[in-house]
């Protein structure tokens, strides 16, 4: 049973690629029958856990581990949202892609591949079956990104496939430490196997290791750096899975090694913490400075994953006692989810009408349009954690952990360190601010503002969307206020039945939500979240401007471009360790070296070394087109060099450097001091062209998904 969710999407994937090629429209009601299934299924089985069912199944022989997977609460639960948004976003993807876009045929292949691939972390019973479907989820994910194919877009995916492989390859590194500490890498076996563990320096390592890889999906400081150039290139419905269901995947292994290895460790929650922070407060200022609607959503889901992981870390510091900060956290996920779910539909709402992003352009679109006003207004209202949306009983679980765990301090005669936690806590209800004013923004801007020269055209759009994305748009929005008006009949339930994944403690006693303290501290927040609008986006983010004899404010882009922490830090870091590569390869020019360990060894592997390259470059090069021919959807009029052949050409290069600086140094026998500089020069040279354009072709996100199979795939044979 736990086979069906987690394949049959990956086999229906292939059925309505093949029958996309015949009949458009009966692929598009396979989709969305395809997800409907898997929906069902999923309900199914979360009918069954709650009714005391145990569901386990283990696959032998992969890598010689096999792949594990089992059923509890909070499996089943985001079994569900998974199933949710996937059907959600396939009924809006038929409108929204019903004009102005091709290789509709690659999306859904890839769309519904990466539901079976995400169902398989959400539903895996071990980090390893965790890790091998987190890293097809990558690689299927990265066509949504590059889905344009504009050069804005290549690059967005470009990074978006560097943090996944880096991240993954980091994560395969702690795995190997793990299990070589703790001969287990079973979920509900890390806890016992951690405590008897006497080396914890190993499973720090390891830990950070793993931490690091969950933590690039899921947008932490410092790998966010994906979000913010993603989200605006990828169509709108990949987005909404992308922020409100792909990120948590990354949650997802960080409460497994949170609430398991370090399940009461003061130390790793406090690393937590301030990452979360960071996260947390830097997304919500990105989002402030933002005029992209859809930027500043995937600024906001950086900042709310910040608030996420603010819960798992409070859960972490108040171990036994960690009853609300871990309900928080979960909570806080569903919320979310659900919120980038309908806030990611509205925007796709607006850009298959026109076609545009940016807030100067869009601007009183939503005027005259109630459904679309309502929605974006229930989502809206969530985020921002407004009493009686489901967002504010999340919000207040995990501000209330962060006050209890600054009043145990307190008791416990740490006074001063207590003082710290309160800041935090202002923090939190800061950034809860700041979530508050850019909603505003955006809110004011779509549905108040008028368009100075566009919006007679923008109140004669009646049929902006079609009766079937009409009804996924208003199912959702209609979940927030539901689940939010009750919650010690709905949140709680949800809590108590999906908690257990966390560890959480069940509470001394009930919560109650709308009491004074909690008021209070969403008052504060919101209070925040207003001044800040008025006193700073609306002056200072606004400049004045005379359109067609009327005096408008148009919202202006003042972020420093010097403040991108990708172009400006990690992508000149990258290149100061290759050209520092390079230097160290031109020093290395002592004579007994050369004489008795280059020269013979490059003499010896010349031959091989280019036969090697040239085939490599030709096996790439025909899977690339292959694939851009049959599965990429690329017209015929496309030359075959921007798929494939540009690798081919690459590790020609290559190899030329290197048959170039042999013939300098060994083969005419000329005196090898010299000539061994030109020899490095000209590996590193042909080494450069060879990355330089194999990055901008689709083979390279071939080579390295393969390069990080067959690493996983040798470690496992060779045990």
């Amino acid at each position: 049973m736990l086979a069906f969710p987690v394949f049959f999407p990956m086999a229906a994937a292939i059925g309505c690629y093949l029958l996309g090629r015949r009949d458009k429209r009966l692929r598009d009601l396979a989709v969305i029958a395809s997800c409907a299934v898997t929906l069902l299924v999923c309900a199914a089985l979360l009918v069954g856990v709650a009714c005391g069912a145990t569901y386990t199944l283990e696959i032998p022989g992969f890598c010689g581990k096999g792949l594990s997977f089992m059923l509890d609460g909070f499996r089943a639960l985001y079994a569900v949202v998974a199933g949710v948004m996937w059907l959600a976003t396939s009924m809006l993807s038929r409108d929204y892609f019903a004009h102005h876009y091709r290789n509709r045929n690659r999306y859904y292949l890839f769309y519904l591949l990466t539901l079976g691939a995400t169902l398989g972390v959400f539903l895996s019973a071990d980090l390893f079956t965790t890790f091998i479907f987190f890293e097809v989820m990558s690689f299927t994910s990265y066509t949504w990104v590059a889905h344009d194919e504009t050069p804005g877009a290549l690059r967005a995916a470009e990074t978006y496939l560097a943090v996944a492989i880096i991240g993954g390859m980091v994560m395969l590194m702690g795995l190997f430490l793990l299990e070589h500490a703790l001969g287990t890498l079973r979920i509900d076996a890390l806890y016992a196997a951690a405590e008897a563990c006497p080396d914890k320096g190993v499973l720090w390592a390891a830990g950070v290791c793993i931490l690091f890889g969950f933590g690039a999906k899921a947008g932490m400081f410092p790998l966010h750096i994906w979000l913010p150039k993603a989200h605006p290139v990828a169509p709108a419905p990949a987005s909404a899975l992308l922020s409100g269901i792909l990120t948590k995947s990354g949650v997802f292994g960080v409460i497994a090694v949170s609430a398991n290895i370090f399940r009461e460790s003061r130390a790793w929650g406090n690393m937590l913490l301030v990452l979360a922070l960071i996260t947390m407060l830097g997304g919500a200022v990105l989002a402030v400075f933002s005029v992209n609607l859809k930027r500043t959503l995937a600024c906001s889901s950086m900042s709310q994953i910040g608030f996420i992981l603010t819960g798992i870390a409070m859960s972490c510091l108040l171990g036994e006692e960690n009853a609300l900060a871990a309900r928080g956290a979960l909570l806080y996920m569903l919320n979310h989810s659900l919120f980038k779910l309908v806030l990611f539909m509205a925007a796709g709402v607006v850009y298959m009408n026109l076609h545009k992003l940016n807030l100067n352009d869009v601007r009183g679109f939503g005027r005259g349009k109630p459904l679309l006003h309502f929605a974006f207004l229930m989502g809206a209202f969530g985020l921002m954690g407004v009493p009686l949306f489901s967002g504010y009983v999340s919000k207040t679980l995990i501000h209330e952990g962060i006050v209890e765990y600054a009043a145990l301090l307190a008791e416990e005669g740490m006074g001063a360190l207590s003082l710290v936690y309160k800041g935090a806590e202002w923090i939190y209800l800061f950034s809860g601010g700041l979530t508050g004013a850019y909603m505003i923004k955006l809110y004011i801007c779509l549905f108040w503002q008028k368009h100075p020269t566009e919006q007679p055209r923008y109140d004669g759009m009646k049929r902006y969307m079609s009766p079937l994305s009409a009804v996924a748009l208003t199912a959702s929005a209609l979940l927030v206020p539901v689940l939010g008006v009750c919650p010690n009949v709905t949140m709680d339930a949800i809590a108590d039945f999906a908690g257990g994944f966390l560890h959480a403690a069940a509470p001394a006693h009930a919560v109650h939500y709308f009491s004074l303290t909690n008021l209070t501290g969403a008052c504060i927040s919101l209070t925040i979240g207003v001044l800040v609008y008025l006193l700073f986006i609306r002056p200072l983010l606004t400049r004045p401007e005379r359109v067609n004899e009327t005096d408008i404010r148009v919202y202006a882009d003042l972020w420093p471009a010097w403040m991108d922490i990708e172009d400006r830090a990690y992508r000149p870091a990258i290149g100061l360790l290759l050209r520092a590569g390079g230097s160290a390869a031109a020093l290395g020019s002592e004579p007994v070296l050369e004489k008795h360990v280059f020269v013979p060894v490059i003499r010896a592997l010349t031959v091989l070394g280019t036969f090697v390259a040239r085939v490599c470059g030709v096996v790439t090069d025909a899977a690339a087109y292959l694939l851009a021919k049959t599965v990429l959807g690329v017209s015929q009029h496309r030359e075959r060099e921007t798929v494939g052949n540009r690798v081919t050409a690459a590790v020609g290069t290559c190899a030329d450097g290197v048959t170039e600086g042999l013939n300098q140094t060994v083969l005419r026998g000329r005196p090898v001091e010299h000539h061994f500089t030109g020899l490095f020069a000209g590996l590193w040279d042909g080494l450069i062209d060879f990355i330089s354009r194999a990055t901008h072709t689709m083979s390279y996100g071939l080579i390295l998904f393969a390069l990080g199979l067959c690493v996983t795939i040798i470690y496992m044979l060779t045990r």
